[in-house]
């Protein structure tokens, strides 16, 4: 179990790899015993740190929704994280250079909650029918915490994942929002391009079988400890790709067909001042 001295810790630690774009080791190796209870500890405590500083919730992120993830890790759940109003790009942005460390992008639907969800028994259909309107949208992933161990080469685990915020960092949403009646999002796809190239495709099946049954699952999970998704809210709903390096540079193209694009590019970093 981790102590309040423990999570307050890992808090700084996060901030200041966020803030130094130099990443900080592996929570679970440093705290062997640490729990996914732990894991949700850190970050809702790393969260309310940003709300004092004058950030705003903006809505909610779900991870590890494929199968192959799942496995990956050994574990038979989603995971989810929090965005801030710090996080939002609009469509066709350029992200700065330097804002992130090593940012990837997944696609997903995104969901915009018109309806307060709460309570054990939400099901996708209600999801569906709580839901104003949903648009095609880039997650940006960003790792404050080392993939891999560089002394023991062991890799990071739920529990690293879950306090670094599910390991999100940004949301880009496209500007095409599409009222959810009679769409099957099993069916919705996405062909995702880095510089003109095809990297990935995907289907919203790849998503737990059907995207909203994630947010129904996130909705269960936040009442357990008495939270809801709000009004206004955007739930990234899972990704249906594996995720795309953004090297600077990178220029990103999500296309969804008939339900839209979406898109981004990551700015060149400024050469030193000494080079010539």
């Amino acid at each position: 179990m981790l102590s309040g001295r423990d999570i307050a810790a890992a808090v700084e630690a996060l901030d200041r790899a966020e803030r130094t774009r130099v990443q900080t080791g592996l929570l679970s190796l440093a705290h062997p015993g640490m729990t996914m209870d732990n894991a949700y500890a850190v970050q809702s405590a790393w969260v309310a740190r940003k709300l004092a500083e004058g950030r705003r919730i903006i809505g909610w992120k779900i991870g590890l929704t494929s199968r192959a993830m799942q496995q990956a890790l050994d574990i038979d759940i989603p995971d989810s994280g929090v965005l801030l109003d710090s996080m939002a790009f609009a469509d066709g942005s350029v992200v700065p250079a330097g804002r992130f460390i090593q940012p990837r992008v997944e696609a997903e639907i995104a969901f915009v909650i018109k309806d307060r969800l709460v309570g054990a028994d939400i099901t996708p259909e209600a999801v569906m029918e709580a839901t104003d309107y949903l648009v095609p949208a880039l997650e940006i992933l960003d790792t404050r915490i080392v993939r891999t161990d560089p002394q023991t080469g062991r890799r990071r685990t739920i529990c690293d994942t879950i306090a670094d915020n599910a390991a999100n960092a940004g949301i880009v949403t496209g500007s095409e929002p599409v009222k959810p009646n009679g769409i099957d999002l099993r069916w919705i796809g996405a062909i995702v391009s880095r510089d003109g190239c095809v990297e990935e495709t995907g289907l919203g099946a790849g998503v737990l079988n059907h995207p909203a049954l994630a947010v129904a699952w996130l909705a269960q999970r936040l009442s357990i400890f008495g939270g809801a998704i709000e009004p206004g809210h955007v739930v990234l709903s899972g990704s249906f790709i594996r995720p795309i390096e953004c090297p600077p540079g990178s220029h990103i193209v999500a296309d969804f067909g008939d339900f839209g694009t979406v898109s981004c590019s990551f700015a060149q970093e400024k050469a030193d001042a000494g080079a010539r």
